[in-house]
């Protein structure tokens, strides 16, 4: 464009339509959606927050208040026990059985140490404490122990393990003597006074029931352990637990009071942990010496194991109670040794324990003093503090621990019950999982609901734009419901009203248009009747193997004149009804049809094989039909057919008054088969006659002549009816 032109066109002014921009902008649709969706996700997300921290922040209080439970539970049950202990030995050293044998084994004591021992017996006494005790005592500690420590020095001490200790491999054996046979007083006081504690001792689970003079010797054990004829206020066992609960008791001097001691080593049970309960026994309000009970740890660990039961006490899969002294030592067993010794061991050392400590409380089957347990849970219970926390627990698992300081006597004992936060905190997990799984769930219903809403608001007019849009494209019948506001209502009718009109109009062409094809139809085959739709000129088909049948009514023009014109085409139209049935069965399909004449052919529309035996069927079958309509009818009428196979052409004939018909030499020849008879029959070629099975009976019936040369003609013999009397 040169610099003139585009001067021009610069300053030429636009004459037209002008160019109308839409501004770019959110769709009703689109604003009510985000409405709707802004409000109702928040609104769900609020609620799922509120209900997450209320929900989890309860189940966990639920947790805890269990774990309390429990706890109390176990205390209850724990200082039971003790009530009971202290009550089974302030009774025991009440009775006169107790007074009476205090009195006894005292004064046997004496005369043993009166009687001094011989040298065979210190030898005895001094080997068993170096081979046997010292040997025993190291295995259970796991530390080197030189026996003549513990070998008594008192004759009555030697005297009397040298007859009731050393003679025997078990403590159970030892217990069950009565009497070693020795003639002694003590002897005869044992054999008088042992069976009653015995029984005490078996009855109630104690590990040993002892009985202690006034000036600390150990007069009496009921298992005959190397501590008895010991003095507990000199010599190897002066520093025990037991010497300081006996010198509590007897310095305060108080009938009926007990003193509990507190779990140690204690070497005469081969270094296992003993606790006691001593009480002064007294005659005449007089005190005679002390009864010690050892503790009995199997129940004190029953009580804290509720007896292994643990899921049905609600501790679960990981739960337990337990008691832990001042030391931080517990007083009870762990409920990992107590179910699986190997998952214990290998789980203390990886909570830090030495592989020696976990092996020595592996073997000897209990963490009583063995189990270090720390924490702020025991800081707090300890200060005298109850209450529950989430810690580490002495495993080094993630625990809910209830901790609380246990009130029995001075012992100054903690009680905790815990459970791992993986098992107590699984309710938080699932309503974790839930809420998040139904908060999930409320938006996408609230999402989708919101969809349909927005939907719904905005449906009237897209309905009428759609409806708009269908009737520009040419659709007919297109009905809307607008909506129920009067303004919509009114351009609804309207449109439905037009969409009518419309429709109307459209089912009359449709239905003159279905009257054309089925008429089309009735004089030609579909497929040419789709080439004539398609408004092909020269329509034909050439088909190399048809057979044709070329029939007559003969008698029904004389029939005809005795019927009026009515009567006579509707009796024609019932038999060329009946023929076309005929036809429809055997596969033939009719060409054209005349007043009495009745041309059709087999393989012409449809390829069959088959097509001369399907022809000759069909004639044989219109021949039954016309003999059954004379019987019915009393009329006479019969079948002149002939047929022919061959190569036939079949099209359209004419333009303005068009024409289905079918030529070739096969119609010829079936026309001139059957013209050439004056009386009925049916007519075939030898070429029908060579393709029809040998069950159709033919005879000769003279000959035509055609282009091709002289063609033999036969006559198919049809069965004579049989006419009933």
């Amino acid at each position: 464009m040169s610099e003139q032109t585009a001067s021009a066109a610069a300053s030429t002014p636009w004459v037209g339509t002008p160019r109308v921009r839409s501004r770019a902008g959110l769709s009703i649709y689109s604003i009510l959606l985000i409405m709707l969706l802004s409000v109702s996700v928040l609104s769900s997300i609020v609620v799922g927050v509120i209900g997450y921290l209320n929900g989890t922040e309860a189940l966990r209080a639920i947790a805890y208040e269990k774990l309390l439970e429990i706890r109390e539970n176990r205390a209850r049950e724990v200082a039971q026990l003790f009530t009971t202990i202290e009550n089974s030995v302030r009774l025991s050293a009440m009775n006169e059985t107790s007074t009476q044998a205090a009195t006894a084994f005292a004064e046997g004591f004496a005369q043993l140490r009166e009687q001094g021992t011989d040298a065979a017996v210190d030898d005895a006494v001094a080997a068993y404490y170096q081979d046997d005790f010292a040997t025993k005592l190291s295995e259970a500690t796991g530390e080197p122990v030189d026996g003549s420590t513990f070998a008594p020095r008192d004759p009555a001490a030697e005297y009397l393990q040298y007859n009731y200790v050393i003679p025997y491999d078990t403590w159970e054996d030892a217990i069950q003597t009565d009497d070693a046979g020795d003639g002694s007083a003590w002897s005869a006081a044992h054999a008088q006074y042992h069976p009653y504690f015995r029984a005490m001792t078996e009855l109630n689970d104690f590990e040993d029931v002892l009985m202690i003079d006034t000036t600390g010797n150990v007069v009496y054990s009921a298992f005959k352990g190397v501590d008895l004829g010991a003095n507990l206020l000199e010599g190897p066992y002066a520093l025990s637990n037991l010497a300081e609960a006996y010198r509590t008791a007897m310095s305060g001097n108080i009938v009926g009071d007990v003193v509990l001691a507190d779990f140690a080593a204690y070497s005469p049970s081969l270094g296992s942990p003993a606790g006691w309960a001593v009480t002064p026994i007294a005659e005449d309000g007089e005190v005679i010496g002390a009864l010690a009970i050892e503790l009995p740890i199997d129940r004190i660990n029953d009580v804290m194991t509720v007896g292994g039961d643990w899921a049905q006490n609600g501790l679960g899969e990981t739960g337990e109670t337990y008691l832990v002294g001042r030391d931080g030592k517990m007083r009870s067993i762990s409920r990992e040794l107590y179910d699986d010794p190997e998952s214990y061991e290998r789980t203390a050392r990886d909570a830090g324990l030495s592989p020696e400590a976990a092996a020595l409380i592996v073997r000897n089957g209990d963490t009583l003093l063995q189990q270090t347990v720390a924490g702020d849970a025991m800081a707090k219970a300890f200060a005298g503090d109850d209450g529950t926390l989430l810690e580490r627990d002495y495993l080094g698992r993630d625990s809910m621990i209830a901790y609380a300081p246990l009130g029995v006597g001075d012992l100054g004992w903690a009680i905790v019950a815990q459970e791992t936060s993986a098992e107590a905190l699984v309710p938080v997990e699932d309503f974790t999982r839930n809420l998040i799984l139904s908060t999930a769930g409320m938006i996408i219903f609230v999402c989708l609901l919101s969809l349909v809403l927005a939907q719904v608001f905005v449906r009237p007019l897209r309905r009428l734009k759609t409806a708009a849009r269908r009737i520009a494209a040419g659709e007919e019948g297109v009905q809307v419901d607008a909506g129920s506001s009067d303004e919509l209502a009114d351009v609804a009718t309207a449109f439905n009203d037009m969409s009518r009109s419309l429709q109307v109009k459209s089912n009359l062409i449709e239905e003159h248009e279905k009257a054309n094809e089925r008429l089309i139809l009735s004089f030609m085959p579909e497929g040419m009747a789709d080439r004539y739709k398609h408004g092909d000129e020269a329509i034909t088909q050439d088909s190399e193997d048809v057979t044709v049948i070329f029939a007559d009514i003969v008698g029904f023009e004389a029939l005809s004149l005795t019927l009026s014109s009515e009567e006579s085409i509707a009796k024609l139209n019932d038999l060329i009804r009946t023929f076309d049935e005929a036809a429809e069965k055997h596969g033939v399909e009719r060409v054209r049809t005349t007043r009495q004449s009745y041309l059709a052919s087999c393989g012409l529309a449809t390829p069959r094989v088959d097509n001369a035996r399907r022809a000759v069927e069909f004639a044989m079958e219109l021949d039954a039909i016309l003999e059954r309509y004379s019987a019915q009818q009393g009329v006479d009428l019969g079948l002149r057919a002939g047929l022919d196979s061959g190569k036939v052409t079949s099209g359209l004939i004419g333009r303005a008054r068009v024409v289905y018909d079918m030529w070739g030499d096969a119609v010829n020849l079936a026309f001139r088969v059957q013209g050439d008879s004056a009386e009925p029959g049916i007519f075939i070629t030898q070429r029908v006659a060579d393709r029809i099975p040998d069950t159709i009976g033919i005879i000769p019936s003279g000959e035509v002549e055609t282009q091709s040369g002289t063609q033999r003609v036969w006559r198919i013999e049809t069965p004579v009816p049989v006419v009933e009397a």
